[in-house]
């Protein structure tokens, strides 16, 4: 199967391998057979995580970045091999920079056709605009508010998303094609594309709603017999889901850790290879017998898999696997993207250079022992800026997620713009979701559930701490079980006890009041009043206050 391959029903996808298996002759009897022996080589090249960052330079790895470079470097690994496939395991798209994001990501899709991708797995952060949006990014067609907002008529891609285990509910099927076959001198190969199950927690309600998330490795498992029927053996898994590993850029370390682990053990043996995503670490690893790869985050990072395939079994074996820099030393950018780069950079630059205010230091995501950070403090301090005020929400405080934190607040300057002067392209890139303000009333006993529900897993993982707003503050104990980790009587209003009786208007953006990372307490707020979006409220933040310092980490406490 190849471009148009019809999608999959959900009883396809979990059909019993008996009802398989009693088609398998019949399907076997249309298969050209292979020739005989002898080996075919394959070089698949991956990225994951990619963000729409086409114009993003590093200093990581040698300094690396941009979409230029990467169309230079992955032609080279291209170069003198007669197989080769480019893919992407999901996120190629959404939390994107001004460059990209400001034209809904066609950019992003635009230099991938350019770079010649070819199958992209949906990733969570593909679900951000809701499918529809999803299916334009694959169709084209001009943005259903704006039109085409660049002035030229948007075309799609021209690669293909692979979601495999997405349903749409009023249909049974799946949203996109489950998987599509690629064949190399007569031996298949088959790429199936994947996003976590868990999406819905990790995207607003309403771009879900309607959809079914299956599990990665049922559903792998219920593809392999009808490939196998068809003659496929060789399978690539396109999975965007997380994992990590202690081990440097091209080893596993003391092994894989998190879901992707649990997941990969699961699947079915005849998978061979899993490109992996959402984690944005980087790893070379072996699970159950499968290699298992990530290459950290916006195109910095590009696996190189070199594999054969056995004529005679149609057998995947893998050779070598190696994570290579996007470096941009001693190499010429590809003219096409750099052009493309330059277009929407003029296009994008009197929003993305205009000056909103300014800063007195870096201001950064690193989360001190108790999981607060000085930028999510100055964040907080913006949404409970905006909402303060009676006619706005009259909240008394605002909570911040982590993980919808993008990027730094850096006092160097890389543009224009003087040292220490944020712009709003910089703005945009911390907070790129165009979530909205949300405010709600929570009772104090609410509110402490809340912040019970941050501490579920080990007492040093403070990765879902939600950043918290001045005025607010509250002591946990990393030594108590989870779910009484916060001492009720520290949480603190302007220096008051909170009351458990009593009620607090509450803001977060609408992915938190949702119940977006599983902080469902959010959903049981009432007298629901919505406020501005989120980035907006940041820039109106700096263009009222001037000069921003660092927030101060001294909100949260945290014991042993």
């Amino acid at each position: 199967m190849h471009r148009g391959v019809r999608f999959f029903s959900i009883a396809l996808l979990l059909a019993v391998t008996g009802l398989i298996a009693a088609c398998s002759t019949q399907a076997n009897e249309a298969v050209e057979t292979p020739p005989a022996s002898g080996e075919i080589p394959l070089r698949i090249l991956a990225i994951n995580d990619f963000h729409g960052h086409i114009a993003t330079s590093s200093d990581s790895f040698g300094g690396v970045g941009r979409a230029d470079y990467l169309a230079a470097n992955v032609e080279a690994a291209r170069a003198g091999v007669e197989h080769s496939v480019f893919v992407s395991a999901g996120d190629l798209i959404g939390g994107s920079p001004l460059i990209s994001a400001l034209f809904y990501d066609e950019p992003t899709v635009e230099a991938m056709n350019l770079m010649g991708l070819d199958f992209n797995g949906v990733g969570n952060h593909e679900f951000d605009e809701g499918l529809a949006e999803l299916r334009r990014m694959q169709h084209g067609g001009p943005h259903p508010v704006e039109g085409d907002l660049d002035g030229d008529p948007f075309g799609g891609a021209e690669f293909e998303f692979l979601a495999a285990n997405v349903i749409e509910d009023a249909t049974g099927d799946t949203v996109l094609p489950p998987y599509a076959v690629r064949r190399y001198e007569g031996v298949g190969v088959a790429f199936i594309g994947l996003t976590l199950k868990g999406t819905p927690s990790i995207v607003s309600q309403w771009a879900v709603k309607g959809l079914t998330f299956l599990d990665e490795a049922e559903t792998v498992n219920a593809l392999v017999p009808g490939l196998q029927a068809e003659g496929i053996e060789a399978i690539v898994v396109l999975l965007h889901e997380g994992g990590r590993s202690d081990g440097g850029q091209n080893d596993c370390g003391s092994g894989l850790t998190g879901r992707l682990a649990d997941v990969a053990a699961r699947m079915d043996d005849a998978v061979d290879v899993i490109i992996a995503g959402q984690a944005n670490d980087e790893f070379v690893c072996r699970v159950d017998g499968k290699w298992v790869t990530m290459a950290d985050n916006r195109g910095r990072l590009f696996t190189v898999i070199d594999a054969v395939l056995d004529r005679a079994t149609g057998d995947l074996t893998v050779q070598a696997v190696e994570n290579v820099p996007n470096s941009q030393a001693g190499v010429t950018p590809d003219p096409a993207l750099t052009a493309l780069i330059d277009r929407y950079d003029g296009l994008s630059a009197p929003l993305a250079n205009a000056v909103v205010g300014s800063i007195t230091a870096d201001i950064t995501r690193w989360r001190n022992a108790a999981g607060e950070s000085a930028l999510g403090d100055v964040i907080a301090d913006a949404h409970l800026a905006s909402t303060r005020a009676a006619d706005a929400g009259g909240a008394v405080v605002a909570f911040m997620h982590p993980g919808g934190i993008r990027e730094d607040l850096l006092f160097d300057s890389t543009g224009p713009e003087s040292d220490g002067e944020l712009t709003y392209g910089e703005a945009f890139s911390v907070l790129p979701f165009g979530n909205s303000l949300v405010t709600v009333t929570l009772t104090g006993a609410q509110i402490e559930a809340l912040l019970q529900s941050q501490f579920s897993g080990s007492p040093d993982d403070t990765s879902d701490v939600l950043q918290v707003s001045s005025g607010f503050s509250y002591t946990w104990d990393a030594a108590r079980p989870a779910g009484a980790r916060v001492d009720p009587s520290t949480i603190m209003i302007d220096g008051v006890p909170v009351d458990p009786d009593a009620t607090y208007r509450v803001t977060a953006n609408n992915f938190l009041a949702d119940g977006g990372d599983d902080y469902n307490v959010f959903r049981q707020g009432t007298e629901r009043t919505g406020g501005d979006v989120d980035v907006a409220a940041l820039v109106a933040y700096f263009e009222a206050t001037g000069t921003v310092a660092p927030g101060l980490q001294d909100r949260i406490a945290r014991l042993n």
